[in-house]
């Protein structure tokens, strides 16, 4: 049967559309696979990209945390600086009494005399801290303490025939009447007792930063050679300087190249011969007498501290009758016979201001002595109290109920113990 033309015709247009339409699924068919490699191209891209956005805001919050802990850090050296501006810086001297002794022109003066060589010190201090040209930030505090034994060194005096034991104890109040901050301590008797506390006080004071420096005199022998050493190997020599007594100078301070202030006419110009260490003439009950004239205690350190400990400091925002334990008042203010079976510390490291704290408030507290019925053997020098802070107006007195039960104790005659 013969196929019409009109009939192939129309199968070669419909064979002709059809290849056209299966060339057409393919294409799409390759061109939307293409476009699905690029879409999954396009995500991983973009996942990277999301993965580095969130690593970048990770480090920038990190680098913004670490920036706020160096503000913070800041601020608080600022306002610790403030706080330390704020504060009175030390500038100290220390004698050791028993070496370098005053000038026998000035002893023999009496009070007078104490407070010339008082203002002859302040003035050459004064004098080599301005040559020195010294910058510091903050107020200066000036403290002078002496330590000496009072009894030896009166008799030596005597017999140099360089001022008489009135004379010297005139000389000693006219001294440390001179200024609050002026404070002599006589060691009492005992084997290298000046030595020992001029030793700690060294290396207590040494170390805080509020001391800018230490003048110290501790005359021409080599005594403080070991003392000295330990020192320069804690690196603690830079706020040193000697006090030159007898225009001569110890071994150790040119060994150290210490720098040197001498005071002309402050000190006699000439070694006495040493006198020799004999037990006291009285120990009642173990006691050995400090004094403290002056009316402050001098700066006490732990006996047990060695030239690298730095001690127990106390907590500045507690009352010192609160620490645990407390600071003993007797190991501080005067001599302490309990030792070890001191229920009280004596390992505290306690700033002048510290001290006077904490001799205002053992004032505030009976001597037993006196308490007893008992003459108190350090009279004037006790660190306890001898009469009422209420005075005889003391309303627990009418009650029976004062702690200074003493007869004398609500006197306030001169002569007794404020």
């Amino acid at each position: 049967m013969a196929t019409s033309p009109v009939t192939e015709a129309s199968q070669q247009l419909w064979d002709e559309t059809l290849g056209r339409l299966l060339n057409l699924s393919s294409a799409t068919i390759q061109r939307n696979a293409d476009l699905e490699n690029r879409l999954a191209e396009l995500e991983v891209e973009l996942a990277v990209w999301k993965q580095a956005h969130a690593t970048a805001i990770e480090g920038a919050d990190r680098e913004a945390k670490a920036l706020k802990g160096r503000l913070a850090s800041l601020n608080s050296q600022v306002a610790s600086m403030e706080t330390f501006m704020s504060q009175s810086l030390l500038v100290l001297c220390v004698i050791d009494g028993d070496a370098c002794i005053f000038n026998d022109l000035l002893l023999r003066q009496g009070h007078e005399g104490g407070r010339q060589a008082a203002q002859q010190l302040t003035r050459a201090v004064a004098d080599y801290l301005t040559s020195e040209d010294v910058h510091v930030l903050g107020r200066l505090s000036f403290w002078v303490t002496i330590y000496f034994n009072k009894a030896i060194l009166a008799s030596v005096l005597e017999r140099h025939k360089l001022c008489s034991p009135e004379q010297l104890d005139a000389f000693i109040m006219g001294f440390s009447q001179s200024s609050p901050r002026f404070v002599l301590v006589d060691v009492g008797y005992g084997k290298d007792a000046t030595f020992t506390k001029i030793t700690e006080y060294l290396q207590t004071y040494l170390r805080f930063p509020q001391t800018q420096r230490i003048f110290f005199a501790g005359g021409q022998e080599n005594t403080y050679a070991p003392t000295i050493a330990a020192l320069q190997n804690d690196g603690l020599l830079g706020k040193v300087a000697f006090l030159e007594a007898c225009r001569a100078s110890p071994n150790y301070a040119q060994k150290h190249r210490l720098p040197i202030l001498t005071v002309d006419t402050l000190f006699i110009n000439q070694r006495l011969s040493p006198p020799l260490r004999t037990p006291p003439p009285l120990n009642m009950n173990g006691l050995s007498p400090t004094l403290t004239s002056g009316g402050l205690p001098t700066p006490h350190s732990p006996h047990s501290m060695s030239a690298s400990a730095t001690g127990r400091l106390v907590d500045p925002t507690l009352p010192l009758h609160k620490h645990s334990p407390p600071p003993c008042n007797e190991f501080y203010l005067m001599s302490c016979t309990k030792g070890g079976a001191c229920k009280y510390s004596h390992d505290y490291i306690l700033t002048p201001d510290q001290l006077a704290t904490l001799a205002a408030n053992a004032k505030k507290a009976p001597c037993n002595f006196l308490k007893n019925g008992l003459q108190c053997p350090y009279g004037e020098r006790c660190c306890w109290g001898h009469v009422c802070p209420n005075g005889p107006k003391c309303f627990h007195l009418s009650k029976g109920k004062c702690w200074f039960k003493g007869e004398s104790m609500h006197d306030v005659s001169p002569h007794l113990s404020p």
